[in-house]
């Protein structure tokens, strides 16, 4: 045989060795990264003089979030499409994955292998690196805390086009300041994400609760036990509201497997205000994905303003196959007119405030927005270094409380009450999610977050010429 059809013979084989070891992800992501992304793109960034900011290449219109970046048209787009799965170290307990892995592809990948993550944000089209250089949340996090709190180490592309890996002991004040910071440090190309077991079945009691005192009492109470695996709440008015704890298990009674998220099924608020209505509690077993992603067929209680009648028996059985419409698509399709009513009468928020605070801050809710059901989520937040931790010395119990939906508040004026839920949230010590409208003036904001690392970080990589600061993309002047 030739040298050169030996050489062909030879990569062949190693074409095939790699993708029986599942190594193929790997190279490719290395490839891109390499090649792709800061070799020739972030060069070309340099050859221009650096005029112009940097920023990911992929449309705002895919992203999650309800508003565009209007930064994307007049900044350098990077391309960094990279959406694998990387590697499931069943040893380490870590999976590692590029940041546009969803989490609709991360369980459907871990749950047949006996693994999920700690913390699974509802929506299946949330990628890992939105919950990273934003945030995410589940009704796990009183255990785990944020999605960031999962992770074990990042790897970043910086400005001048180095490779960067950090973690708690290596370069560790990047890997704290990495959280929250949307892009505006690096490009994030990998990350590594803790994993525990995955059960079949989540055990969920459902309790309605009446009483704006007894609801935060015993949403307080639950959250604080470590057995419960889930808390959540979900509050119908002032003064009623239904709290549900969830326990993983492999076991479960037929007669009580409740599989939520098939397409005919009701959508799972409604499914729980029934409990409310009944002025009874329950039990059921739900098959762990479903749980996982249980607020997706609904996009949690939205749907109801675009389809209202989405939730008949007979739409669900006809039609509830084709929804939920992604969200891409209604941004993608989207009018000038109808997006500037929307953001007129319409509120998506999420505010992060001590547990301490909740009766307050549910009056505050009621007062300026009266936007049911509001959702309640726990966490624990470290006292980490970044721009989010508590203000005292030791982790602290907090609570997300999401607003989404119209106001019924009279006379509602979205500039005027956002700015004033926003000093609300500042007074208590807490922190506004920036996938949102924010109203914040700078010094307002950084009066909410720590800036002390981000901006010494900033300094030090020469990141003020290749990314602009965070608040520049997230404030309402950056989005339409």
């Amino acid at each position: 045989m030739s040298p050169v059809w030996s050489l062909v013979a030879g990569l062949l084989l190693l074409l095939l060795w790699v993708r029986h070891r599942g190594l193929e992800a790997v190279l490719v992501h290395h490839r891109w990264v390499f090649f792709s992304c800061y070799l020739l793109q972030v060069r070309e960034w340099k050859n221009e003089d650096s005029k112009r900011y940097m920023c990911t290449g992929r449309p705002g219109w895919l992203t999650v979030s309800l508003r565009v970046g209007k930064y994307k048209k007049t900044h350098k787009n990077i391309m960094i499409n990279l959406m694998d799965i990387l590697e499931v170290d069943s040893e380490r307990q870590v999976v590692r994955v590029e940041p546009l892995v969803t989490m609709g592809q991360l369980t459907a990948h871990l749950n047949p292998m006996g693994w999920t993550i700690p913390v699974v944000p509802e929506l299946d089209d949330l990628t890992v690196g939105g919950l990273i250089m934003g945030t995410g949340i589940e009704s796990s996090s009183h255990i785990y805390g944020l999605f960031q709190h999962t992770c074990v180490a990042y790897e970043l592309v910086l400005a001048d086009g180095s490779l960067v890996r950090c973690s708690p002991t290596e370069n560790s004040d990047l890997f704290y300041a990495v959280p929250w910071s949307c892009g505006t440090l690096g490009f994030l190309v990998a990350a590594e994400i803790k994993m525990i077991p995955a059960k079949k079945y989540v055990k969920i009691h459902y309790e309605p609760v009446r009483g704006l005192q007894k609801i935060c009492e015993k949403f307080t109470e639950e959250s604080k036990k470590k057995e419960n695996s889930f808390v959540e709440g979900l509050v119908y008015s002032l003064e009623e509201a239904v709290i549900m704890t969830g326990a993983l298990t492999d076991e479960a009674e037929q007669s009580k497997i409740n599989r939520i998220g098939n397409y005919y099924k009701p959508w799972f608020f409604k499914h729980v205000e029934k409990y409310l209505k009944a002025d009874r509690t329950g039990v059921e077993y739900i098959p762990s994905r479903h749980y996982y992603h249980r607020h997706t067929r609904s996009i949690f209680w939205e749907l109801q303003d675009i389809i209202p009648f989405g939730n008949n028996p007979v739409f669900r059985y006809l039609f509830g196959w084709m929804v939920p419409p992604k969200i891409s698509l209604l941004k993608l399709t989207q009018g000038e007119a109808i997006r500037k009513l929307y953001e007129q009468h319409h509120v998506v928020q999420d505010m992060l405030v001590p547990m301490k605070s909740l009766e307050k801050s549910i009056q505050t809710f009621h007062a300026d927005l009266n936007v049911y059901p509001l959702w309640l989520c726990p966490f624990i937040l470290p006292n980490n270094p970044g721009m989010v931790h508590p203000k005292g010395d030791e982790t602290e119990l907090y609570v997300d409380i999401g607003a989404y939906g119209e106001p019924k508040r009279k006379q509602f004026e979205a500039r005027a009450s956002m700015r004033q839920m926003e000093k609300f949230v500042r007074s208590v010590h807490g922190f506004q999610m920036l996938y949102a409208d924010c109203y914040m003036t700078r010094e307002e904001f950084w009066d909410m977050f720590d800036g002390s690392l981000y901006h010494k970080l900033r300094e030090q990589m020469n990141c003020k010429d290749a990314f602009p600061e965070v608040y520049d993309k997230i404030c309402k002047a950056a989005r339409h």
